[in-house]
């Protein structure tokens, strides 16, 4: 290690206390000397700005020092590369995690403010689609509770997940401007910006030494810019940091355009350039969304890693020490371009032996896989990355050479092998594997559910087994239980800290002293009155937003999730239909408020297909007085991580229905149980563990198994041979197909009944509806006998402890990183 400077420069400053009457200052002083308002004038954003810069400035403090601490112990880092951050709002977070909610609250009250109301001015942080962002966001909250030197890596994006509204029954997508007001939470750092090239040509040439070199020329040019968040841990004096990346050009516009007039064209360049990191995930569709997609991830590597290196080069010098010091973790493929370009760095720039730096690369990286379907695996086309990344297509070239030269060696006869193991595959217009390039240059790939781990050992990376049969290992996901449990249900939480205290915050397996108590009636009764509030709360959100009155004591039976066919929203359609139709000619069934949320990628016709669907059958169900109150379908717009806080902890049932084999882990699931919500779903997933760790009696299982799955393929499955079979099943096919809920179009929803009969239903739901009936028939049963059916949810949260992002951490930590706990000093 370098030697540190003799001393570090301090400034006097005033420490800020924690007590209310000093945070009531500090609100005050914000509001004038920081928002420049007066109080009788202020607005309620004003005051939410107020309290974000009295929050943040105490999260600074212990910010600074934990980056000193984490340089004077020349600790081992951890850095999360990840194209989303889900991180939701942040205020709440940042005072539940310093421990100062209750003076926040009462400062607030001091000066006349609703804290509730302030709260609601923070606009979502949504630079991420779903369940990979949240995996993020909870990953850096339990680095840096447990102390853990982690950095996570993204893109700033101007816009984020769009707003989804639904209009006359369809998602119609909104721009999510979520810096409109600026965000207070973020630190620009106008001197951390970092060249990155695209486009261009290769030189080749030999140096002194007669070796050959490489020099990347006539590229065209952006410039990567830093903006900073602070990522408190809770209860502990850590606080890690999030650097994010906008893009800036590389020169503001050309003069010489503006002074002849051609003011659009003066700023052209900026404009084009500025523009990488404008939206998350652009369209795909088209030859120009594909090349931004593939800037975009090459753009946020290229920035993430020049800063690694700065950061390490300051105490140590060269590569060699670059794996004992630093750990990189690519969530999913979108990073993996980090591989050939620490590689570029070491061999073209400072002249690392080929061999060399690729030991350093390959004991640096680490890969987590997040899809075992083949066709969401992400491959890029040989011509764009040609045009767009020439000296990294090389690297890769030579890396598939070398490694494919192994491959032979080992297993000579066999070409099969040879071809399926190849980064480069050349059976569909020569594209690249970016899984197979993460899996090679990485030292551990990672699954994130034991079924899920070994699925991949199994089928989609059965060959990378073969050829590293210790490379493959499981880390079971995980949710912080700081958000999904402290912040977002309140109540839950207080009772639970009443009869336990609140160690279970930092060590969630002390939630199972909770067994005893789902035996105590006075017990079960405070924590179904919880959870008869939380469904209150969200009752009055549905009416006010979506004019529809839903009863509280009816069951909340939620979905809420990603539009995807095989996370087969349909499946729960085709119940409703059922219930519906038995309804309608005479049944009984228990009140059900089925509550669906979720987004559909913009460019996927299918899923939003389904979204209209599901509204076109709401508004046929909630207007018939055949049912009245008995069953209500409710989908509540624009899910993300506000709306999930009031879902989560209103949800009863929680369904959980992918089609066995295609759901890697699922985290609504572990947020869904861990707040009282009984589960029903497939034997997927993290779906497996959970109910392994609850008990099987206080799971609802249904459906196919992997195995059975593989077989009914193998046999030849034929959803009409299960039309034809069952009734109900064919009235809720045909009133889709036929016009029923569609009456102003009775074509609308062919499609998907046609996806379901001739195109084969590839998620299996009819194979799966008559178990599912079946099961959600038990569903009912057990609702019925309201103490039973608390007891169980209180055995599902009380069960719940190996499912914190704390014990995954751990396990990623002590397995995959080699990364040890830093403590900082208290004050």
């Amino acid at each position: 290690m370098k030697n540190k400077p003799a001393h570090y420069a301090s400034a006097k400053i005033n420490k800020l206390s924690m007590d209310a009457e000093s945070i009531e200052c500090s609100l005050g002083n914000h509001l004038v000397y920081s928002i420049s308002k007066d109080p009788i004038t202020a607005t309620d954003r004003d005051w939410f700005y107020s309290a974000a810069y009295a929050a943040r400035e105490r999260l600074t403090e212990h910010w600074i020092k934990t980056m000193r601490s984490y340089y004077e112990q020349d600790a081992k880092r951890v850095y999360y590369l990840s194209m989303e951050f889900l991180m939701g709002r942040t205020l709440m977070n940042a005072v539940l995690n310093t421990g100062c909610e209750e003076n926040f609250k009462k400062a607030m009250a001091g000066l006349g403010l609703d804290a509730e109301r302030i709260r609601e001015q923070e606009f979502d942080a949504a630079l991420g689609n779903g369940g990979l962002g949240r995996l993020a966001a909870c990953f850096l909250d339990s680095m840096a509770t447990l102390g853990i030197p982690g950095y996570g890596y993204g893109i700033r994006y101007e816009y984020g997940m769009f707003n989804q509204h639904i209009e006359n029954g369809y998602q119609v997508e909104h721009p999510d401007n979520w810096l409109r007001y600026g965000n207070p939470w973020e630190f620009p750092r106008p001197e951390m910006l970092y060249q990155v090239k695209f486009n261009g040509r290769v030189v080749n040439y030999a140096d002194e030494q007669g070796n050959p070199r490489f020099h990347w020329v006539d590229t065209d040019d952006v410039m990567a810019m830093a903006y900073d968040y602070p990522i408190p841990g809770y209860d502990t004096e850590t606080v890690n940091n999030m650097r994010l990346w906008a893009a800036k050009a590389s020169r503001d516009f050309d003069l010489r355009y503006f002074n002849e007039g051609n003011y659009i064209k003066a700023v052209e360049d900026k404009n084009e350039s500025e523009n990488l990191s404008k939206v998350l995930y652009p369209d795909d569709t088209t030859e120009m969304g594909r090349e931004l997609r593939l800037k975009q991830q090459y753009f946020f590597v290229c920035a993430s890693l020049q800063d690694i290196l700065v950061r390490h080069h300051k105490h140590h010098d060269g590569f060699d020490t670059l794996p004992d010091k630093v750990a990189i973790q690519l969530n999913d493929t979108h990073p993996s371009i980090a591989i050939a370009e620490l590689m570029r760095i070491m061999v073209d720039l400072h002249n690392v032996d080929w061999d060399h730096a690729w030991d350093i690369t390959t004991r640096t990286f680490a890969y987590t896989n997040h899809t075992l379907m083949p066709e969401a695996l992400e491959t890029w086309p040989v011509e764009l990355f040609e045009k767009i990344l020439p000296r990294h297509l090389q690297i890769i070239y030579e890396i598939n050479h070398r490694f494919l030269k192994e491959v032979m060696h080992r297993y000579p006869d066999d070409p099969g092998l040879w071809a399926r193991l190849s980064i480069i595959d050349e059976t569909h217009g020569r594209r690249i594997r970016m899984a197979h390039l993460a899996i090679v240059g990485s030292h551990k790939v990672n699954g994130v559910a034991e079924l899920h781990t070994q699925l991949m050992k199994d089928t989609i990376f059965a060959d990378f087994q073969r050829m590293w049969p210790h490379k493959i290992i499981n880390m079971t996901n995980g949710i912080t239980p700081r958000r999904w449990l402290n912040q977002a249900n309140p109540g839950l939480s207080a009772l639970i800290s009443r009869h336990i205290g609140r160690g279970w915050l930092k060590n969630l397996s002390q939630l199972r002293r909770l067994v005893p108590l789902a035996d105590d009636a006075e017990f079960r009764a405070e924590f179904a009155q919880v959870k008869r509030d939380n469904k209150l709360r969200l009752a009055k959100v549905i009416e006010q937003r979506l004019h529809i009155q839903v009863d509280p004591d009816s069951m909340f039976d939620v979905q809420i999730k990603r539009i995807h066919e095989y996370k087969r929203q349909l499946l729960n359609v085709l119940h409703v239909i059922t219930l519906y139709n038995r309804l309608r000619a005479g049944g009984d069934c228990v009140p059900r408020t089925v509550i669906f949320a979720g987004k559909a990628a913009p460019g996927y016709l299918q899923a939003k297909r389904i979204i209209k669907l599901i509204n076109d059958v709401a508004d046929i169900i909630n207007n018939d007085p055949a049912v009245a109150d008995r069953l209500k379908v409710v989908f509540i717009p624009n899910y993300d991580v506000s709306n999930a806080e009031l879902i989560v902890p209103a949800a009863n049932l929680s369904e959980q229905i992918s089609t066995a084999g295609t759901e890697a882990s699922g985290t609504g699931n572990m947020k869904l149980s861990l707040n009282g919500a009984l589960t029903i779903g497939t034997l997927d997933g993290a779906n497996i563990e959970i109910r392994q760790e609850v008990g099987p009696e206080n799971f609802f299982i249904f459906g196919l198994t992997t195995d059975e799955v593989s077989r009914l393929w193998a046999a030849g499955y034929n959803p009409w041979d299960y039309y034809h079979a069952d009734a109900e099943l064919r009235q809720a096919l045909d009133m889709i197909n036929h016009g029923y809920f569609s009456p102003d179009d009775r074509e609308r929803f062919r499609p998907i009944f046609d996806a379901l009969t001739q195109g084969g239903d590839p998620y299996l739901l009819l194979a799966d509806y008559a178990s599912y009936i079946a099961c959600q028939q038990s569903v009912e049963a057990l609702y019925r006998e309201s103490d039973a059916w608390t007891r169980k949810s209180i055995l599902n949260v009380a069960h719940m402890g190996k499912f914190s992002s704390d014990r995954t951490i751990s396990d990623y930590a002590s397995q995959i990183w080699g990364a040890q706990p830093i403590s900082v000093p208290a004050d």
